[in-house]
């Protein structure tokens, strides 16, 4: 039987003028400063400090991880509040989180405090804003999201540099107080000011206790658990091995710069794959996506060289990544509607979420089992080949419901 709908009939809300932009502003803002700002940080930090730099980074991974276990919360805080007061808190406990990282005086202060970041992540980040752009622009909402997910790819070509000209004038830790009155005067007030109070009610017909039964149903259905598990493989596999691309690549004979280049134009092929996303037809994303993205993968693992086409195939990599960000963001409203969208998407991210934090260090970790980050690149393109035939699986499953 095919899972229930909530409302198969996508109905908008109505964006505020000036909405779309703030939220541009406010994305890029937060994913600068509670997510690259850290990365861009960890050397002054061990230096100054004497911390492992892998105990730093470590806390920072903790962080990710408490965001996808607080993301389930703020799923449900999402659906019966709206999104105003949730991401105004949101944004000041990530104020709060960021002057706790500034003063903390040892290593489990400074983790603790990441792991408040943390919190602050899944209130305001992506998981959150998704949510009300689908439920602004219902159906029309492939546009917007692909200008909100182009914009925020900005946040570390500005605040990477930013926090390392901070660290340098400042020192690390008036770096971050920086950035803490940063994070609290631009993100609060476009928040309180853009940002629904509450929204409509559901549509006429619809009970809240029905309500509930279906988020339940949907929620254990085999579709939802099936889509859930071909995006965890398909991010496992494609940020394991573009996010340990360097060593990758310097395996293959690549030089350190060279490698370090192909690390960068990941990012500028996530670019092209979210300006592309669009012209993909909705029905056949699924199969698409993860095709090529184990294309991609595989051929990573296979070419021997020369670097230049081996940084290309990283590019390509990269753009799968950039359709992956967008699939994530509309794969739960397209089958299931924007009725309860908070709750959904907040039970379907989180695994997504986890995987993410912890690819970077999955990468040397099964390069080490396997013997090779070649052998890694193999696993991971067997991952995402699992995630293909799932893709398969449901769009045939699909189809014969509709049938």
């Amino acid at each position: 039987m095919p899972a229930p709908a909530l409302s198969r009939t996508l109905v908008a809300e109505g964006a505020p003028r000036g909405g779309l932009a703030a939220l541009c502003i406010t994305q890029t803002t937060g994913w600068g400063i509670l997510y690259y700002a850290l990365l861009a940080a960890v050397r002054p930090i061990s230096e100054d400090t004497g911390w492992n730099p892998a105990l730093v980074t470590g806390a920072f991974s903790a962080g990710l991880i408490a965001s996808a276990v607080a993301g389930i919360a703020v799923g449900r805080i999402l659906d019966r509040t709206g999104p105003r007061s949730l991401m105004i808190g949101g944004s000041l406990v990530g104020t709060l989180a960021l002057i706790l990282v500034g003063v903390a005086p040892n290593l489990p202060l400074f983790a603790a405090a990441w792991l408040l970041a943390g919190t602050a992540q899944a209130a305001v980040l992506y998981q959150p804003a998704f949510t009300v752009i689908s439920r602004w622009y219902g159906p029309s909402r492939v546009r917007p999201l692909t200008i909100l997910t182009l914009v925020a790819g900005f946040a570390s070509t500005i605040f990477a540099p930013l926090t390392a000209a901070l660290c340098a004038a400042f020192g690390w830790r008036g770096a971050f107080l920086v950035l803490a009155g940063a994070m609290a005067l631009i993100t609060v007030p476009l928040h309180a000011r853009y940002l629904n109070r509450a929204w409509a009610p559901n549509l006429p017909g619809v009970a809240a206790a029905d309500d509930r039964a279906a988020v339940r149903s949907i929620r254990h259905s085999g579709e939802f658990l099936g889509l859930q598990a071909l995006m965890v493989l398909l991010c496992l596999g494609l940020y394991t091995v573009t996010l340990n691309i360097i060593p990758l690549l310097m395996e293959k004979g690549a030089g350190y710069t060279t490698a370090a280049l192909g690390l960068g134009l990941v990012g500028a092929g996530q670019v092209g794959g979210r300006l592309f996303f669009a012209a993909i037809p909705a029905r056949a994303r699924l199969p698409i996506i993860t095709g090529t993205a184990t294309a991609a993968v595989l051929l990573l693992a296979l070419l021997p060289g020369p670097a230049p086409m081996l940084i290309a195939t990283g590019m390509f990599a990269g753009a799968v990544r950039g359709c992956q960000t967008l699939l994530q963001a509309t794969i739960v409203a397209d089958r299931w509607g924007t009725n309860s969208l908070g709750i959904l998407q907040g039970t379907f991210a989180p695994p997504l979420t986890a995987v993410t934090a912890l690819a970077p260090a999955a990468g040397p970790a099964v390069a080490a089992w396997l013997g090779s980050f070649t052998a890694m690149a193999y696993a991971m393109a067997a991952a995402t080949g699992i995630a293909a035939l799932i893709a398969v699986a449901v769009r045939l499953t699909r189809g014969a419901h509709v049938r």
